[in-house]
């Protein structure tokens, strides 16, 4: 299983445009500024049902909202940090504190 260190090698940028397909497929899973991408990676790779669940309910981590994607596509070269946890893609605006 990947570590947390190794997982911080592998976030890249991404346009929302690319992203859409991963949308199409039910693959996107947000992640919020509030947490550290490599370290929800790790979570979610490990199947750590306690921090996922715990994430889950106060909104940090999800499908992302209606609103939101409505709002990005009116905005498709928004940037995100990704990382990609197979089958799913994780993503976290960039520049935004939630």
């Amino acid at each position: 299983m990947p570590t947390k260190e190794e997982l911080a090698l592998n976030i890249d940028e991404a346009q929302w445009q690319w992203l859409k397909p991963h949308l199409e497929r039910g693959a996107l899973i947000t992640v919020a500024a509030a947490l550290d991408l490599a370290e929800a990676g790790e979570r979610i790779a490990a199947d750590d049902a306690e921090s996922l669940t715990a994430w889950i309910t106060s909104g940090k981590v999800g499908k992302p909202t209606a609103e939101k994607i409505e709002e990005w596509d009116r905005e498709p070269g928004k940037k995100f940090l990704t990382l990609i946890i197979s089958p799913y893609v994780l993503i976290q605006e960039i520049g935004t504190i939630n």
